[in-house]
């Protein structure tokens, strides 16, 4: 049996068809001085290039299945970016494996490759950081965010850069290489409401009580106040002029958080004079020494 298949194969080997079909693969074709590549190669270089072609687009389903539509879509235009540079790679390691001289190539390459990195390196960590906000989903349109100090809702999130707007109705455009460079709190990311805190301080010899009982019905009083979880009022510390105390509430709308505490502020000022509780400045006592 195993020799009537080595006599099967040595006769397909050594027939005409054969010997037409090595010899076809075989013809050289000439580009340059340096370049010489045959059929064969030309198939190789072609099924390297499909094999490439179905791991990018395995890659690119598992990567975006779980990605909303129009992030989905900003992401495609960036996997088509990358796509070209990989088809390059991989054409200029296959043509080195089947004997293409490409030395000289490689070198021109990477020379390019190096000035083009230094000249475009905060552009690509920005586009990188663009695809990992795409892909990690810590970052939505409508979050509320504070970068560097500064507050905005999010509007737009490009490959590039974020656009934010801040309360003043200002612009702000945000670099996204800064996301992973710096800390970044997302204020809306466990939902649109946050718990926001007044600060105050009153005189010694204050009756606590009174203070506790206003200024929880500074926070209760006021419409931009969720109701649940209750506010709460907690006596921080034994300041150096005053009784420090903290009013704890919740709001609807973080972005807008500095309007119901500036109006809980007034109605705190406002319960304080009725009831005779002072708010003191900071005193110093200055000893005079005469020798």
């Amino acid at each position: 049996m195993i020799q009537g298949l080595d006599h099967i194969e040595q006769t397909i080997t050594e027939s005409d068809a054969w010997e037409s079909i090595k010899g076809f693969l075989s013809q050289n074709m000439t580009f340059g001085k340096d370049i010489n590549i045959s059929i064969f190669d030309i198939l190789v270089i072609i099924t390297v290039i499909f094999i490439t072609t179905v791991i990018l687009r395995i890659l690119l389903k598992l990567i975006t299945r779980n990605l909303p539509k129009q992030e989905k879509t900003k992401f495609n235009v960036v996997y088509g970016y990358f796509r070209w540079l990989i088809y390059i790679i991989i054409l200029l390691i296959t043509l080195h494996n089947v004997g293409v001289n490409v030395t000289a190539v490689f070198a021109a390459s990477a020379a390019l490759l190096i000035g083009i990195g230094l000249a475009l390196q905060t552009l690509f960590q920005d586009i990188i950081s663009g695809i990992f906000i795409l892909v990690d989903q810590t970052v939505h349109v409508g979050d509320i965010i504070e970068l560097e100090g500064k507050v905005g809702r999010v509007e737009e999130i490009k490959l590039r850069t974020t656009r934010a707007v801040t309360i003043d109705n200002k612009v702000l455009v945000i670099p996204n290489h800064l996301y992973l460079t710096n800390s970044l709190y997302n204020w809306t990311q466990n939902g649109s409401t946050t718990r926001e805190f007044v600060t105050v301080g009153v005189a010694y010899g204050s009756d606590v009580q009174l203070v506790k009982k206003l200024l929880l019905q500074a926070a209760r009083t006021n419409e931009d106040v969720i109701s649940s979880p209750e506010p709460n009022v907690i006596f921080t510390e034994f300041g150096d002029s005053s009784l420090d105390f903290k009013l704890i509430f919740t709001i609807g709308d973080s972005f807008k958080a500095q309007f119901p505490k500036s109006d809980i502020r007034f109605e705190i000022d406002r319960l304080f004079r009725e009831n005779n509780i002072s708010i003191p400045f900071p005193q110093r006592d200055i000893h005079i020494i005469q020798k």
